[in-house]
């Protein structure tokens, strides 16, 4: 049976790349029934784009999501850097898709501020071949992880993730995702609202930040490429969801869904939605 949500929460996909848990994805795409979803930036990723590598898995979550928005599931999708070409289109209504830049969602007295977050980044707003040669870089760990892990399945030995281990022991990496919380925290708070949810730093977190000026709850929904994680709210309760609790349940359910046509006629469909 499908759980219901209020809301769910997904970000930092990352579709044509290797690295991409397509199929976890779609497999917890089935297990539910929202009433809202929000794609908060980085879905597909534009700047490693190639159509020599895209899967059936991931032309699937793109077609399992537009047929729910033609079912009646509103859709908000955050575009952001890597498929920073969508940005033309904000704020724009493709059917019951939005496209936007940021998003502002009520609920009762509560106000949540969601955005991905890239626009901390300097790399991206000021250098941008540095942020997409990090981006080839970290595809290229992912995919060296992925023998790794392979080897190491092999020999029955744990899995091990490299980037999670570089961005612990990295005095840097520790501070950058601090400093990004703690920024995105008190300009929510400067602007009064109750929570804040981004993306972009691939670090699934829910925690109640207090400085001077009050307080909110800050959130990021992390990723589905390593931590295989989403925000999900049920009656104004928040909490993030881990695939990996519910891999073995929800890998047996899995449906395979077959559609009669392909990514250029699906992009043409979604185009005369407007």
């Amino acid at each position: 049976m499908k759980r219901n949500l209020d809301v769910v929460v997904i970000s930092d996909v990352h579709l044509g790349t290797f690295g991409c848990k397509a199929q976890e994805l779609l497999a917890y795409l089935q297990s539910i029934n929202p009433k809202k979803i929000i794609l908060n930036g980085d879905i597909m990723d534009i700047w490693n784009f190639k159509k020599s590598y895209f899967p059936e898995s991931h032309f699937q979550i793109i077609s399992y999501l537009i047929n729910l928005s033609e079912r009646g599931i509103p859709i908000v999708y955050i575009t952001v850097n890597h498929d920073e070409l969508l940005r033309k289109f904000s704020t724009m209504h493709f059917g019951n898709i939005l496209l936007t830049d940021k998003f502002i969602l009520k609920q009762g007295d509560k106000v949540a501020w969601i955005f991905h977050g890239d626009v901390f980044d300097a790399s991206i707003q000021h250098s941008k071949w540095i942020a997409k040669l990090g981006g080839w870089g970290y595809d290229k760990l992912i995919q060296f992880n992925y023998f790794i892990n392979k080897c190491l399945e092999f020999f029955g030995r744990e899995r091990y993730s490299l980037s999670q281990k570089i961005k612990n022991s990295v005095k840097k990496a520790v501070k950058h995702i601090n400093d990004f919380e703690q920024t995105a925290a008190e300009l929510a708070i400067e602007n009064e609202y109750d929570y804040v949810i981004c993306g972009h730093i691939h670090q699934p977190q829910m925690r109640h930040v207090i400085v001077e000026k009050g307080s909110c709850v800050y959130m990021n929904s992390g990723d589905w490429i390593e931590n295989l994680s989403a925000l999900e709210c049920v009656d104004g309760n928040w909490s993030v969801f881990y695939f990996e609790e519910h891999h073995d349940i929800l890998m047996q359910n899995l449906e395979e869904i077959k559609f009669n046509y392909s990514l250029d006629e699906l992009i043409v469909s979604i185009l005369n939605k407007k």
